[in-house]
């Protein structure tokens, strides 16, 4: 059974920074081979794309998010998403999901972790 387990959220003023991991098990080829990605949903509105780091390394991100960093250890199974100058628009849950290639496109993910929550407090 795969598990994506979010943690790193939490409350922070405007400016502060977090970082968000994601831990992965059961997926059924290696963490490696998949596209690991970030999304994130404000409250009534969609959940709409963060970040993506496929198994190349390669990265894309949101226009928004200039001030993020993905990043992968793939010894560890984990993805991580570093938060820097955060803003109170940036409050959101933020989703971990996995995919077999690298998307912008939630659809494209199979497999979602729970979330975890992030407020920026102005």
């Amino acid at each position: 059974q795969v598990q994506l387990v979010e943690s790193g959220g939490g409350l922070v003023q405007a400016g502060g920074s977090l970082r968000l991991s994601c831990t992965a098990s059961g997926l059924t080829n290696s963490f490696s081979n998949y596209a690991m990605g970030w999304f994130r949903q404000a409250p009534g509105k969609e959940r709409e794309f963060v970040a993506v780091i496929d198994r190349a390394y390669s990265t894309l991100y949101a226009d928004s998010v200039g001030r993020f960093t993905i990043s992968r250890d793939n010894a560890k199974y984990t993805v991580y998403l570093q938060l820097n100058a955060l803003e109170p628009e940036d409050t959101a849950v933020y989703y971990c999901a996995a995919a077999p290639s690298t998307s912008m496109t939630k659809d494209h993910f199979p497999y979602w972790g729970q979330g975890t929550q992030v407020t920026v407090s102005s």
